[in-house]
């Protein structure tokens, strides 16, 4: 992939974006902490080196779990237009703004889920995806724990996360039996991202979704596997 990230975009994608991040800076109720100049490489340049993940480039149905303001989900779907991008939020005002931003954007490829992904998961999100993107959501065993059950098999999780934690890569690898989810792939893309230290971790679904998954909503967050 180009050194930089943006260099990716054709013309209509340069296009669709701008009414997101002039949504973004115009939020009272803030979404993002950064609204500024600084939008694009932090928030667009950053979503678009989930692109170098060959699985998720060739993704027909992407889910993203805690969507927040749509970051990496709505820059997917400019850039995957033959994809599906489902935007997974539990919080009703980031939902809409997100609607808002998708249909100023004319991003028609999209649809916004008010849901906890353990109640989609436990309905008609289950095994439904081919993909999971997760950003600055939790650790890395929760993550995992709540893409399982919406992952097909042999399909993968993409976490963007900050510096790498020791720790928290062993919870992982402990609970990947119980979870279904073996670690795969760690690629360090700092140097084409917004943030200096981004590591994104691909994590795939290695078997069948186990039985006991999802668990209660909240669950996974407070007592994570491993």
């Amino acid at each position: 992939m180009s050194p930089d990230p943006l260099a990716a975009l054709d013309d209509a994608a340069r296009g669709q974006l701008p009414p997101v991040l002039d949504l973004l800076a115009a939020e009272r109720a803030s979404v993002s902490s950064v609204v500024d100049e600084r939008a694009w490489q932090v928030h667009v340049a950053d979503s678009l080196t989930g692109l170098e993940v060959p699985d998720l480039r060739g993704a027909r149905r992407i889910g993203d779990v805690g969507a927040g303001a749509g970051f990496p989900g709505l820059v997917l779907a400019v850039t995957l237009p033959d994809a599906q991008v489902d935007l997974i939020e539990s919080v009703g005002r980031k939902c809409e703004f997100m609607r808002m931003a998708a249909e100023r954007a004319g991003i028609d490829n999209v649809q916004v889920l008010n849901v906890r992904s353990e109640d989609l998961a436990a309905g008609e999100g289950r095994e439904a995806y081919d993909a999971i993107t997760a950003r600055a959501v939790g650790r890395l065993s929760t993550l995992a724990e709540l893409a399982s059950p919406l992952l097909k098999p042999n399909a993968v999780l993409v976490a963007w996360k900050g510096k790498r934690d020791a720790d928290e890569e062993r919870q992982l690898e402990a609970a990947s039996r119980a979870l279904a989810m073996r670690p795969e792939e760690i690629l360090e893309v700092g140097d084409r991202a917004g943030s200096r230290h981004r590591h994104l971790h691909v994590i795939r679904k290695s078997g069948a979704t186990p039985a006991n998954l999802p668990r209660k909503p909240g669950i996974a967050k407070k007592r994570p596997k491993g």
